[in-house]
């Protein structure tokens, strides 16, 4: 086996078939919360860069969406070093409504000259890829409908160069299409984490929490859902391997959210995670074994 760690897991081909949910199909996921180290810095990464608006701006923090849904919350820790060699966020995922939403994106960040960290096709989607100013992962993509990929998630999903002018060609003029931010109707795909262990994380999200595993990659990387979706977790351990949870103080993930139908499917939830839940400003969390937290919301409320 290579001791270079590939840059993203799609990059694998998928073993495994995908096994039977128990969670809500219903399940999505919400807002991903971040330290930051400057938030001046990263809020105009985000505003121009990635295209979020911003929402509100709390003593110390702000909160970033489109079309006035929230998708990610900073909170300032001034001088927070980069959260590298821990367990933690590898990348949220902006889930774009159409192809054209990616295309006119990838259109601005080349005009714009943002730094881009790869750009992937992954069968399930098509995908780009960027860090912001702390070193947080962010993938904004697009699905391929659902039908060209449901039930060969395990077989199909790898990771090919992106066919960029088949992208740009979705557009008139990439050179002057104008850009005004993500488009409305974007969510929070997916959300993949950096953890110590595999099968300890399959315990917990699979046997506990209930969700599919979709596909795994044997003890490097697996990819979990609700209802049937390719994926809305990831976890690998290719940056950590063995690794402790980020020590307080560090720009890395604060939680993730995982949004549940009804308040009966959070209770069941939050009774098999097999700890007692922490009660944070967002509502009850639980930790995962390498310690990324998750809060359970309910949707709509």
């Amino acid at each position: 086996m290579s001791s270079e760690a590939p840059r993203d897991p799609e990059e694998l081909e998928a073993t495994g078939a995908p096994a039977q949910a128990e969670i809500s199909p219903l399940t999505t996921l919400g807002p991903v919360h971040l330290t930051v180290a400057d938030l001046g810095s990263s809020l105009d990464f985000y505003r121009t860069a990635v295209g979020l608006d911003v929402l509100a701006e709390p003593d110390g923090g702000a909160s970033l969406g489109s079309g006035g849904k929230e998708l990610v919350v900073l909170v300032e820790e001034p001088g927070a070093p980069p959260a590298a060699g821990y367990t933690g966020l590898y990348h949220f995922a902006l889930l774009l409504p159409e192809r054209s939403d990616l295309a006119g994106w990838l259109a601005h960040v080349v005009r714009d000259r943002v730094p881009l960290t790869g750009l992937s096709d992954h069968f399930v989607s098509e995908a780009i890829y960027l860090s912001d100013p702390d070193g947080h992962g962010i993938e904004i993509y697009w699905d391929r409908p659902r039908e060209v990929w449901e039930g060969q998630v395990d077989m199909r999903m790898t990771t090919l160069p992106l066919d960029v002018p088949s992208l740009l060609g979705e557009l008139e003029d990439p050179a002057s299409e104008p850009f005004d931010g993500l488009a409305a109707g974007t969510v929070m795909g997916h959300v993949h984490l950096k953890v110590s262990s595999i099968p300890p994380t399959l315990d917990f999200y699979r046997d506990r929490l209930g969700f599919a595993v979709m596909a795994e990659y044997g003890r490097q990387a697996a990819f979990l859902a609700a209802g049937g979706y390719h994926h809305h977790l990831g976890a690998n351990t290719w940056e950590s391997a063995g690794a402790a949870s980020p020590p307080p103080g560090t720009a890395a993930l604060r939680h993730a959210t995982i949004v549940l139908p009804d308040e009966p499917e959070r209770e069941r939830v939050l009774a098999d995670a097999g700890a007692e839940p922490r009660e944070t400003e967002a509502g009850p969390a639980v930790a995962d074994p390498s310690g990324n937290l998750l809060v359970l919301t309910v949707a709509g409320a």
